[in-house]
């Protein structure tokens, strides 16, 4: 095991191409520029009068509009994403902490001017919409996100509500966001004699000593609970603002804005968990299967991660990222030229530090750019979360010729790519394995696909129980406990003899969007269902075809919804059968993990 303090450097991300630094005056300028151009977008809404029961769309008024806003994201887009740069990797750094929240505060105006232009264009009828699309080239290619306008506008509370909502977002539910973030960048738990960020104690759940992983899981249980006050504060404040406004939306439940807001279906998201719960048994037999192997009776938490098999691979983030370049030219030049362009572009921040948050995500940065944030470990799962992310970036690039208003992508379908090239690599790290290698890959993608359909389920299943009883008044840490090991319980079974009951600090997601969990299993099981076409389609000789086909969804994610990109391939979201044939898929490889246990 090697400490943080000595572990080797690690690349970080390129800013310089923005800003020179936070005190660049061209930053101020710009910053500037964006003040004026959302007073001059302020200015215009009140001109044109948009608002509910505001005068008629008209193709003039509706382009002027629609070409201001493209223009004010086109602008505010890249300073956030700098500015998030810094913020994101070091919680310590003051400047950049004051530069967010002044962006924070300068940007605070377009939330009430997107509620007052959804409520505009809600008051469209069919046939003022028709006529509209006949007239207006700008209104055609902006068609999607009218019509989700119009979905919107049926759960909207009154204009001055609305506004209201949005300006104390950034103060509530936002700050409690910040908190959450803050805090858990900076935690830090003892182990064996050294203080060790929280970031740093996860990554050792991956270590092959389980001594190690054991005393890395109590010091971070340990850290979690030295705070654990706080963190109940901030989730109770944020899942107490959205149930609120759910209510006062006239939403039947806390999942409905949910469905809303990802783009799918009741009827989806039942046929989807469905077939993911039926699966339950065949998971909880790898879990039986890893426990054998590792020669106890059952896992504990801190055995989820643990590897299995052997490689002769050292996954260091360099070998790592050579790896998932190939592999992505073996699918696609153009896939690899774009997982070049990333690398030597300096894209990635890879590395576990001091103050840097948790996890990984994938940020746009300039048109058809983006930038990587992770934490790597030496493992191929840390390899495929690098593939994951660099394939938010390539859906990035994919979307680089629409404008901001036709980027909006649903969570359901922003995961689509991620799960694909994931699956690119880890195919690719399974075909030539054999022995200890082979069983090796097979545990990294049960691994991550337990992940995503067993835990993800829990935390599901926790955030519903949270909002049903945060109705009543705010939950205690021990209340927060309790419903996270019942979950936890729900899903994994008897599988596991210890939980984590503090996961509900861990995850950032119970603190930004409201379940943003489940559409994770939705693309996992929708980029793998793709994965199969692609298959077949190599065999048939047609690889280039469906290659075309893929860009060309990935390209549209912001101009049409989930249910119409799956028909383009002939996929049903309603029919348990699609689901059931990506769960098999996974099925096959527990059967093929067991036997290697043997």
């Amino acid at each position: 095991m090697t400490s943080i303090a000595n572990a080797p450097e690690m690349p970080r991300w390129r800013t310089d191409d923005l800003y020179v630094s936070l005190s660049d005056p061209r930053l101020e300028q710009d910053l500037e520029g964006l003040r004026a151009g959302i007073a001059d977008l302020e200015r215009l809404f009140d001109e044109l009068d948009v608002r509910m029961d505001g005068p008629a769309v008209t193709p003039e008024t509706l382009g002027r509009v629609l070409e201001a806003l493209n223009a004010l994201s086109t602008r505010s887009g890249p300073i956030g994403a700098y500015l998030n740069a810094f913020f994101t990797t070091d919680s310590r750094d003051t400047l950049a902490q004051s530069r967010m929240a002044a962006f924070t505060t300068l940007t605070l105006p377009l939330g009430p001017l997107r509620s007052r232009l959804t409520a505009w264009l809600g008051g469209l009828d069919d046939a003022q919409l028709t006529d509209l699309l006949a007239a207006s080239e700008t209104a055609r290619d902006h068609e999607h996100f009218l019509r989700r306008a119009s979905q919107l506008a049926r759960y909207q509370m009154s204009p001055p509500e609305e506004d209201l909502a949005a300006r104390l977002r950034p103060s509530g539910a936002g700050g409690w966001s910040k908190l959450q973030g803050n805090i858990s960048s900076v935690l830090k738990g003892e182990f064996r004699g050294e203080s060790l960020p929280v970031t740093a104690l996860r990554a050792l759940a991956s270590d092959a000593d389980e001594a190690v992983r054991r005393d890395a899981f109590e010091a971070e249980i340990a850290a979690w609970k030295s705070s654990e006050v706080v963190f109940a504060a901030a989730l109770n404040g944020v899942k107490g603002e959205e149930g609120t406004l759910a209510r006062r939306r006239g939403f039947t439940d806390a999942v409905a804005p949910s469905l809303l807001t990802h783009g799918i279906d009741r009827e989806t998201l039942d046929a989807m968990q469905g077939a993911a719960t039926r699966s339950f048994p065949d998971f909880r037999r790898y879990f039986a299967a890893k426990a054998r192997a590792l020669g106890k009776q059952k896992l504990d938490w801190w055995d989820i991660l643990a590897p299995l098999g052997s490689s002769a691979t050292e996954w260091t983030y360099g070998a790592g990222a050579e790896f998932v370049e190939r592999q992505f030219r073996g699918y696609s030049a153009q896939l690899g030229d774009f997982a070049a362009e990333a690398f030597a572009g300096e894209w990635v921040d890879a590395g576990p530090r001091e103050g840097k948050r948790s996890g990984a995500f994938c940020m746009r940065w300039t048109r058809g750019k983006s930038r990587i944030l992770m934490n790597h470990a030496p493992s191929l799962d840390s390899v495929s979360t690098l593939a994951h992310e660099l394939g938010h970036g390539y859906h990035n690039a994919r979307l680089a010729q629409s404008e901001p208003l036709q980027r909006e992508t649903p969570m359901t379908l922003a995961e689509t790519a991620s799960i694909f090239c994931e699956t690119v690599v880890q195919n690719a790290a399974l075909a030539d394995a054999t022995g200890p290698e082979r069983l090796y890959v097979l545990e990294t993608g049960l691994m991550g696909h337990a992940q995503v359909v067993v835990d993800i389920h829990s935390r599901f299943l926790f955030e519903r129980a949270v909002f049903e009883r945060r109705e009543q008044g705010d939950l205690n840490p021990q209340e927060f406990n309790e419903l996270m090991t019942w979950a936890q319980r729900e899903t994994y079974g008897d599988a596991l003899a210890t939980l984590h009951p503090h996961m509900w600090a861990v995850k950032p997601h119970y603190y930004s969007l409201a379940f943003y969990n489940y559409p994770y299993t939705f693309g996992l099981l929708f980029g793998l269902g793709l994965y199969a076409q692609y298959v077949a389609a190599r065999e048939a000789g047609t690889e280039a075809e469906f290659q075309t086909r893929y860009d060309e969804l990935l390209a549209s994610t912001g101009r049409e919804g989930p249910h119409a990109l799956a028909a383009r391939f002939g996929i049903d979201l309603h029919a348990p059968d699609f689901w059931e044939g990506s769960l098999d898929v996974i099925r096959r490889q527990i059967d093929a993990y067991v036997e290697a246990v043997g």
